[in-house]
């Protein structure tokens, strides 16, 4: 995949099949009009484009409403990479492009600057200026500038359309299991293994202390977690080791600051330093204060018997397949 930055720096195409969109987490949603794309390229002989924007239009349209990503720039790349993106155009969204007019953004930018000649864009989809575009728009403008237009119809999982919205819900309410559905894969962290308090280590469990998170990535709700553990270094990207987290304040042992913590299961090795990535599968329980420290350990003895049971289940349900 080619990333490029800015509309203006991309060199038009002669047959671009593109959307444009934040694509927060790039949901099931998002996958089903990045495939549709696939499909009409390779029928036509174009390439996939998708213009998106940074930062989150939000951010720049209402600042005074907090909004945490379900991914970073470079999470979101990664993964649209990964699913057979041919080009990502990363537009800066600033107050001067937030008033750009729709016909300008169609005719400047998609006609002019991108080369599109098919358009596919998700339901209720809208964009320009007090996003006063639409799909009756797109229609108009289409045989105007020489392209046509596609809408792909909301996506559905139990009767539920998929958004971002409802993931990022489903998130604070710690029910990661539901935003995987929704994700068509489990919901990850990023960060870097930094030193802690070694508590963990005392207490008969190291603990990996996953720091520099992005500040503007959405965690779940405090609790204990099953999650899978990935190195990001090029010789163990791809592996991922089933381990137990804790998110939260550690109320037992007076923690000052919100922390997340990764207890790898059979695993030793001195992780400090390297890049790691946390999949949530599963919520175990809520975080709590215990009695004492001893208390304490029993509970994550119990989690991880809890953990174990889990995994080997998965992990037979596999083998069986």
């Amino acid at each position: 995949m080619k990333r490029t930055l800015t509309m203006e720096a991309f060199e038009a195409i002669p047959c671009a099949v593109a959307t444009t969109g934040t694509f927060d987490g790039f949901h099931a949603g998002h996958r089903l009009i990045l495939d549709r794309m696939k499909d009409i390229a390779k029928g036509i002989g174009g390439e996939t484009v998708l213009i998106t924007f940074d930062p989150h239009p939000r951010k720049v349209i209402h600042p005074e409403f907090p909004l945490a990503l379900l991914t970073t720039l470079d999470e979101r790349a990664e993964l649209l990479s990964e699913a057979g993106l041919d080009h990502l155009i990363v537009q800066p969204f600033t107050p001067e492009f937030s008033s750009t007019s729709s016909l300008d953004f169609v005719r400047k930018g998609l006609v002019g600057q991108v080369g599109v000649k098919k358009l596919v864009i998700g339901y209720d989809h809208h964009f320009g200026r007090n996003r006063e575009g639409t799909f009756a728009h797109l229609q108009e403008f289409g045989p105007v500038y020489g392209f046509e237009v596609e809408e792909i119809p909301p996506h559905e999982v139990e009767e539920v359309k998929v958004s971002s919205t409802k993931i990022r819900k489903a998130l604070i309410a710690g029910e990661v299991e539901k935003a995987a559905v929704f994700l068509a894969r489990p919901y990850f962290v990023s960060g870097t293994v930094v030193h802690g308090e070694s508590r963990g280590t005392g207490l008969g469990y190291p603990t990996a202390n996953v720091g520099q998170i992005d500040p503007d990535k959405l965690l779940p709700a405090d609790g204990v977690y099953l999650v899978m553990a990935e190195r990001l270094t090029p010789e163990h990207r791809g592996e991922r080791w089933p381990a137990l987290a804790n998110l939260g304040m550690r109320p037992t042992v007076e923690g000052q600051k919100r922390s997340l913590e990764v207890h790898w299961l059979d695993f030793s090795g001195d992780l400090y330093g390297t890049a790691l990535r946390v999949h949530f599968v599963q919520r175990v329980r809520d975080e709590q204060k215990f009695a004492d420290v001893m208390a304490l350990k029993a509970q994550i003895q119990r989690d991880e018997q809890t953990a174990r049971a889990y995994f080997a289940s998965a992990t037979d349900s596999k083998s069986q397949r």
